[in-house]
């Protein structure tokens, strides 16, 4: 945030629980889901001398290669002339039962999702209640599993969007603050769109505009005159502070130092420990890894701007090495100040606010 901005923020700052029940229910252990078919019409030899001969049933279990049982597999059964067929899913006990099946040869087809296919062949006598031995169920060697997951840079899109709807008084831009306290890194691309966002906001035009007319209305930088004309210079001037120090403070050094220009909002802890953390943020800053480091890109930008600033203003009142010194180091008081504000003051005056939990943290970025 640029000085002008940080002044104008301390001056505007201090003017049916319901019973639900749960129905388990004695639910057989064994599906009865069961479908019997003839395909066509022709009777099987042992249908035709089913004088002699009694139906009898087959029943198993579906067991995974660790012993765990698998429900809900389905199992087709097939009588030898491949014209009688039962079909059959496995309970939550990994149990399933035909009735009715008519002896002799049989063949046992079962399918069930991430398991490669099984078969079970047996005889059936008549009247004979068959027990088969558990059936085992090898995992599938070609599964393809899709996952579908957010990535850090999506995370981080959502989060600048809650950032720039922050107005201090619903007017000035607070776009710098983060209220998450373990908010995702911004990408380099991310850092230009919220500079951009700050530098073209309306209201820095006119925050840059009035601080302009007092210039010139207190005749400051005579050199540029007074009408239309010295307005106008004054006004470029002031932008210019602006345009830099935003530029070079908030994205161009944070994303070549790997650094997050924005300051994160404690708002936890005593008073004091709280003005130490806000004071402290003037000259650190988390890095895109996550750790604290010095603030190298805001002190840097501090002292760029200003020396860029003597490309445009007046001889008489361009900044030499020690002036721009001098003005760093109130930039950066005046960035402790602005912390202490946002500590303790500013977050009450800013009506649209993320109060969502915290983001879990996905992988640094490198």
């Amino acid at each position: 945030m640029t000085p002008q901005l940080k002044c104008g923020l301390i001056v505007l700052a201090f003017v049916t629980p319901g019973w639900t029940s749960f129905c388990f229910g004695q639910t057989p252990a064994v599906s009865s889901t069961q479908q019997v078919s003839v395909l066509g019409g022709e009777q099987s030899p042992a249908m035709q001398s089913s004088g002699s001969i009694a139906p009898g049933s087959i029943n198993g279990t579906i067991v995974d290669q660790s012993g765990a049982v698998v429900a809900g597999a389905r199992i087709t059964l097939t009588a030898e002339n491949h014209l009688v067929k039962q079909q059959a899913s496995s309970g939550v006990d990994g149990q399933f039962f035909f009735s009715s099946v008519v002896p002799g040869p049989f063949q046992l087809a079962i399918t069930s999702a991430g398991f490669e296919a099984q078969t079970f062949s047996g005889v059936l006598h008549s009247g004979e209640v068959d027990a088969v031995a558990p059936i085992v169920l090898a995992v599938a060697r070609n599964v393809t599993e899709v996952q579908v997951s957010v990535t850090p840079t999506e995370i981080a899109e959502e989060q600048i969007k809650v950032e720039e709807k922050q107005r201090v008084l619903g007017a000035i831009p607070n776009f710098y603050v983060t209220y998450i306290p373990n908010a995702v890194p911004l990408n380099s691309k991310q850092k230009f769109q919220l500079a951009w966002k700050t530098v073209a906001d309306p209201f820095t035009f006119v925050f840059v505009g009035g601080s302009a007319g007092v210039e010139q209305a207190q005749n400051h930088f005579r050199q540029y005159g007074q009408g239309a004309q010295g307005y106008g210079k004054r006004f470029a001037a002031g932008y210019g502070d602006t345009l830099t120090g935003t530029l070079i403070g908030s994205a161009i050094l944070p994303s070549l130092l790997k650094q997050d220009p924005r300051y994160f909002y404690k708002g936890t802890g005593k008073m004091t420990s709280r003005a130490l953390y806000a004071i402290a943020n003037s000259v650190i800053c988390k890095g895109d890894n996550r750790r604290w480091q010095p603030n190298y890109s805001n002190i840097l930008g501090s002292l760029a701007s200003g020396g860029i600033s003597n490309l445009y203003y007046p001889a008489q009142d361009r900044n030499g090495a020690a002036l721009t010194f001098e003005n760093a180091a109130i930039e950066i008081g005046g960035t402790a100040v602005t912390n202490l504000l946002q500590e303790f003051l500013i977050r009450k005056l800013t009506p649209k606010l993320n109060h969502e939990p915290a983001t879990p943290n996905p992988p640094p970025q490198k």
